[in-house]
């Protein structure tokens, strides 16, 4: 019988691999890029938070999502997947979560829906719960931390785009309006973004997590549909404000992506800073072959109250990768470098 509880055990518990408890960190992001926080950041703690977007709308969360009435499960999958210890149980669950159906005809039902996809919407109809489903699915993996939704309502982000006049004499560009994550990420340079709707509650467990870490951490992540999201929250923005935990931001390798066309490392600055002029920085990790401008993008950093850590952390083999134990080590640099908090936090 299922009786929602968490079991005591799992195969292998009672190691953690010889990684120290070390700060109680939250992560904040959606995709790929908290997955690669996540991978350096748990070999420096077991206190790990991964919070994650849900307005995914694309690809097997966006069928998911809308056959079911779910919250996108695949950001979340990703970030559980990121957890997983360096063992055979944990590599394996990892795999197992991140396989993908396809069929020879490519007409099944299940093309393309990614297995971790399913068992966290399995999960949640057993339990009734989207974050004990996450918790089960976390203790299922041996994930090394926990993973948490922004919100436990999918939410749908909407972007303004700046598009060119037609015809050979062209004209004043106009402005126009793009719903949905997947069509914004490729819509082009986005000037603005919203969240639908956009009085949503943060989820709770969120909230508190945040209000007790000693670190939050910020991106990477593709910009504006799965970074600034959480800083439109207007509950998850003054959590992130108010908490007296130290607050990192980490940059992305690859500036100049479909949605940030033409913008430099300080212009993601002040995007951060045009949306939640409140909300202040202690550090900032940059690889130092992505900044072009080093004394622009510190003067901005020092508007949101930053110091900047340029490193070399992006992975040998791919431009575009962050290399976990690179990153960790900035990372921990960030962490040990001490200084007290400003204003009392």
């Amino acid at each position: 019988m299922f009786t929602g509880q968490l079991p005591l055990v799992r195969p292998g518990a009672g190691s953690e691999g010889g990684i120290p408890k070390g700060p109680s960190v939250v992560a904040l992001g959606g995709g790929h890029g908290l997955a690669a926080s996540l991978s350096a950041l748990r070999l420096l703690t077991t206190e790990l938070t991964a919070v994650v977007t849900v307005a995914d709308d694309g690809g097997s969360s966006g069928r998911l999502r809308k056959d079911f009435g779910v919250l996108p499960p695949g950001d979340l999958r990703m970030a559980l997947a990121a957890l997983c210890d360096d063992t055979d149980w944990g590599r394996t669950w990892r795999d197992v979560m991140q396989h993908r159906f396809t069929s020879p005809t490519g007409m099944s039902g299940l093309e393309n829906h990614a297995m971790g996809n399913l068992l966290i919407v399995t999960l949640w109809e057993l339990l009734g719960d989207v974050v004990d489903g996450l918790r089960w699915a976390g203790a299922l993996l041996g994930a090394r931390g926990q993973v948490l939704p922004m919100s436990r309502v999918p939410l749908t982000i909407e972007g303004d785009v700046s598009v060119a006049a037609a015809g050979a004499h062209g004209g004043p560009a106009r402005i126009e309006t793009i719903r949905g994550q997947a069509a914004c990420a490729v819509s082009g340079r986005l000037e603005e973004v919203r969240l639908i709707p956009g009085d949503a509650p943060a989820c709770p467990e969120t909230l508190s997590a945040i209000e007790l870490a000693d670190w939050v951490v910020l991106g990477p992540g593709s910009w504006y549909t799965s970074v600034l999201p959480h800083l439109l929250l207007p509950q998850l923005r003054q959590a992130l404000t108010d908490t007296p935990a130290r607050r990192c931001l980490t940059m992305n390798l690859t500036l100049d992506t479909r949605e940030t066309t033409g913008m430099s490392a300080a212009d993601h600055l002040r995007a951060i800073r045009r949306v939640a002029p409140e909300f202040m920085v202690d550090a900032v990790i940059a690889d130092e072959a992505s900044v072009e401008d080093r004394d622009e993008f510190a003067s901005v950093a020092a508007e949101l109250g930053a110091e900047v850590h340029f490193d070399r952390v992006r992975s040998s083999g791919q431009r575009s990768a962050h290399d976990p134990l690179r990153l960790a080590g900035a990372y921990h640099e960030v962490f040990t470098g001490g200084g007290p908090s400003r204003g009392g936090r």
